[in-house]
């Protein structure tokens, strides 16, 4: 009975996704229609459009699923720990250094290829 369900909901989720479509239409020709209008009034209706559609997109599956991955992320991102700032300026001191020293060997390995050459041409 379950089976039976999912596939009616998967079958209407192409209905869900071409009324998304419509909409996302609608909104870009009425924000050109509406051209000479308020820019704050058209922000506003597309902003309307866009909660509109975008709650359409989540009734699907597929829409389901990104609204789960979505909060999911949020959960990991809570966990994860942060450098504090004397962290930060200590790793970015390092790298600093390096760029350095690397520019460094390459200039002076630049400057001895270089004379290297012009001893060889004459």
């Amino acid at each position: 009975m379950a089976e039976k369900i999912d596939d009616q909901a998967s079958s209407l989720d192409w209905v869900k996704w071409a009324l998304v479509v419509a909409l996302v239409a609608a909104g870009v020709y009425a924000n050109s229609f509406f051209a000479a209008e308020s820019l704050l009034l058209r922000t506003i209706g597309i902003l309307i459009l866009a909660g509109l559609t975008g709650w359409i997109a989540a009734q699907t599956t597929k829409g389901r699923s990104f609204v789960d991955l979505c909060l999911e992320a949020r959960v990991e991102i809570r966990k994860v720990v942060w450098p504090t700032r004397q962290e930060t300026t200590q790793t970015t001191i390092v790298v600093l250094i390096v760029v350095f020293v690397v520019a460094l060997i390459l200039w002076l390995l630049d400057w001895g290829l270089n004379g290297l050459i012009s001893v060889i041409i004459g």
